[in-house]
């Protein structure tokens, strides 16, 4: 039987929502593991809209759900209907949507807030011991909601990974443990059934991601 893998999306941009490479690179190595999709995102307000071109917040206002349905080609649900008893998995991309508008680490780091529906999301899947797959920024997710987890974000004292550091030293504060692996490599805590990657949180060549989000997503689908 196909493995059933929830896919949660956060808007879509790198700046404002889902990363959409990343997003991308997760369907189509979901699509080779021959699992059955489905794609949800949450019914809020984003927090802001972000120009891509220059790289400013503008007046605009957007929807997390309605924006993320661009990435889904507009077969996508809302995040309150996810039902942990109808998928094996559930995985979140990256981008900088996971940090703002999922949670509010982008403004408050370790001590910030995650989305309600995200926060039982991760809980009922933990809770019923199936595999949970984040990349990027959104593995900060699992450290503020499942205590003592093993994530990765990359490599900390390596000039490729500039963000890395300081989020890994974050996510330690948390209780957490930060392991280091390269953007090629993933994660696997098998207590925790977590599989992470730190994508684009290393400023390497798009395949090598490409490559990192495939071992993640193996990975999730082998706990499954």
């Amino acid at each position: 039987m196909a493995k059933r893998v929830a896919v949660v999306l956060a808007g879509c941009g790198v700046y404002d929502g889902s990363e959409i490479h990343e997003a991308s690179a997760v369907l189509v190595h979901l699509s080779r593991g021959g699992a059955a999709v489905q794609m949800f995102a949450p019914n809020i307000d984003q927090m802001h809209v972000v120009n891509h071109l220059k790289g400013e917040p503008s007046e605009e206002k957007r929807n997390v759900l309605v924006e993320s349905a661009r990435l889904a080609r507009g077969n996508i649900q809302d995040l309150s209907k996810l039902s942990v008893k109808d998928h094996d998995a559930i995985i979140f991309p990256g981008g900088f949507g996971a940090a703002k508008n999922l949670c509010t680490w982008a403004v408050q780091g370790k001590d910030c807030s995650v989305n309600d529906e995200v926060k039982a999301a991760l809980q009922a899947f933990h809770s019923e011991g199936k595999p949970i797959g984040l990349c990027c920024i959104s593995p900060v997710l699992a450290a503020k909601v499942l205590p003592g987890c093993e994530v990765t974000v990359g490599i900390e004292k390596d000039n490729k990974y500039p963000d890395t550091a300081g989020t890994a030293a974050a996510i330690n504060q948390l209780g957490c443990t930060h392991v280091s692996k390269h953007v090629g490599e993933s994660h696997v805590d098998e207590k925790n059934k977590l599989v992470t990657t730190c994508a684009f949180m290393c400023n390497a060549p798009i395949h090598e991601i490409f490559d990192g989000i495939g071992s993640m997503v193996q990975g999730v689908l082998k706990l499954a």
